[in-house]
């Protein structure tokens, strides 16, 4: 017996696609995760249902980012440098500190700005409430429009 018919009728695959995606697009990966909630709306999918998987796939990718800043504080760090959204997100988080998290949720400086987060060695619990209800609420919006 064939697990491929089983797998194909599986009903996560489609919540299970929509983590993975807004992961990789938390991190410094070209994908858009709004293009992806917008996707499964328009594919009928349980709106709570794709709340919860594109955020927890976004936070957890948001708390990943962090953890590279922390862990690998010197490369990572030269390597923000030399790349221009990398460096407005160093400035920023250098001069306003836990306030530059406000502009986490942003396209393209947003997902440097939490490995900024790492880098400065921000208060974790501070960084994670206000990067992850940011990043809920982007999706809640989407949601609630759509």
């Amino acid at each position: 017996m064939s697990l491929l018919p089983l797998l194909s009728s599986f009903p996560a695959w489609p919540y299970l696609g929509l983590f993975v995606t807004a992961f990789a697009a938390a991190t410094i990966l070209p994908f858009s995760s709004e293009a992806a909630v917008v996707a499964a709306m328009l594919a009928g999918l349980d709106p709570a249902a794709i709340l919860l998987w594109a955020s927890l796939g976004n936070c957890l990718a948001c708390l990943f980012n962090y953890g590279i800043g922390y862990l690998f504080y010197k490369p990572a760090r030269q390597k923000l440098r030399q790349s221009r959204y990398g460096r407005i997100a160093l400035i920023y988080t250098k001069k306003y500190g836990m306030w530059s998290m406000l502009f986490s949720w942003a396209p393209l400086i947003g997902d440097p700005l939490t490995i900024v987060g790492g880098l400065f060695r921000l208060p974790l619990l501070p960084f994670l409430l206000l990067v992850f209800s940011l990043r809920i609420g982007r999706y809640a919006l989407i949601i609630w429009v759509m």
